[in-house]
């Protein structure tokens, strides 16, 4: 049998089109007739004496009345006995107290609605946040990759309280301020408004007694060592993601990943520009002037010879083609630029070569 049907007009027995003052004296009528004073001995007056002035309460305000006759016309709105129906969900009259006795009914039907599905959502698993990382590494790892050690600062749930907050051996008991829901509901203007609930941090519980250790909080902050493995070829700027390794996840949800980005470290030898390597090499005059083999070492390490050719000139660059960084299929080049050291002192016997050398330059020229 479905529940028996509410309707504040019938409770104080006026019609839909009543005016105020007609409604004014059922209410008075009634109220004397159900006044607890009046009927001692009658456990079931208690509830008639508060349906007569929970019906009074709306219709006798305009506005309150206005609201209450719209829902009244909601399809899926129902007055039941104690309480509306919305859905297949009851709102109780008792719970319109929260922001203030019965006002904005109409309003309030469907922030309590949102409510219960805020409180659904607050239970449900979350993934954890991603956390971001800033790795500086060396020229030498970034080129040639390889395997490095790490910690990272990140949240962990106590090990104590394992993050239920309270004190080892006891548990959590339902917030008093939002009665476990996690979320509370306020008076702004002529709407109700829901937002988390302070004292439970929309939670729903809170500690029985704080956890000595983490001081109520149910997590520490910790550093967790990870071995990761840095690509070959990484760049300043590049990034790394490690799944699983962010934060925790909340209330069972996954973790969040760990999102590295590298910068790279100068070195003292080589730069490069994208894939390409780049250093500077010394010569002397001698070799400048009737050329020479020269043995250099590459960025991954292997011996290589650079023939320079006489009358080499200062600020001179060379390409090795082939010989720099790979990625996807791609290779870079080796650049050299030779520079030509000019000696500060000379003996008196490479002063006079130097000098016939000059002006044979000049006379050919």
């Amino acid at each position: 049998m479905p529940p028996p049907k509410k309707d504040f007009y019938k409770v104080l027995g006026v019609s839909e089109n009543s005016a105020g003052t007609e409604i004014k004296q059922a209410y008075r009528r009634l109220a004397k007739k159900y006044h607890p004073d009046r009927n001692p001995g009658d456990p079931g007056i208690t509830d008639q004496f508060k349906s007569v002035g929970e019906a009074y309460g709306v219709l006798s305000d305009p506005k309150k009345r206005k609201q209450y006759d719209e829902m009244r016309r909601l399809p899926n709105v129902g007055m039941s006995d104690n309480g509306f129906g919305f859905g297949s969900s009851r709102i109780s009259l008792d719970d319109f107290g929260a922001f203030g006795g019965l006002g904005d009914i109409f309003n309030s039907i469907f922030e309590q609605a949102d409510v219960r599905k805020s409180s659904r959502n607050r239970m449900e698993p979350r993934r954890g946040q991603d956390i971001q990382y800033r790795l500086e590494i060396s020229f030498q790892i970034a080129i040639k990759g390889g395997k490095i050690s790490i910690k990272v600062p990140m949240t962990e749930d106590c090990g104590s309280c394992l993050g239920l907050e309270t004190q080892k051996g006891r548990k959590r008991q339902r917030c008093t301020e939002c009665r476990g829901t996690g979320d509370i509901i306020f008076n702004q203007g002529p709407f109700a408004k829901i937002r988390h609930c302070p004292g439970c941090f929309g939670r729903g519980v809170i500690p029985n007694s704080n956890c000595s250790l983490c001081k109520g909080h149910g997590i520490l902050r910790k550093e967790r060592r990870l071995h990761i493995r840095v690509p070959k070829g990484i760049d300043s700027g590049s990034k790394l993601r490690i799944s699983g390794k962010g934060e925790r996840g909340i209330t069972g949800g996954d973790p969040g990943n760990l999102i590295i980005t590298f910068k790279v470290k100068p070195d003292e030898v080589f730069h490069r520009k994208n894939l390409d390597i780049y250093m500077t090499e010394k010569i002397n005059i001698r070799q400048a002037m009737f050329g020479a083999g020269l043995l250099l070492k590459t960025i991954h390490g292997k011996n290589v010879r650079l023939n320079i050719p006489e009358g080499t000139q200062s600020g001179t660059k060379f390409k090795m083609g082939g010989r720099g960084l790979e990625s996807d299929g791609r290779v870079g080049d080796y650049y050299v630029e030779v520079n030509v050291e000019i000696p500060k002192k000379l003996s008196e016997e490479e002063r006079q070569y130097v000098e016939k050398v000059a002006d044979a330059s000049e006379m050919d020229s």
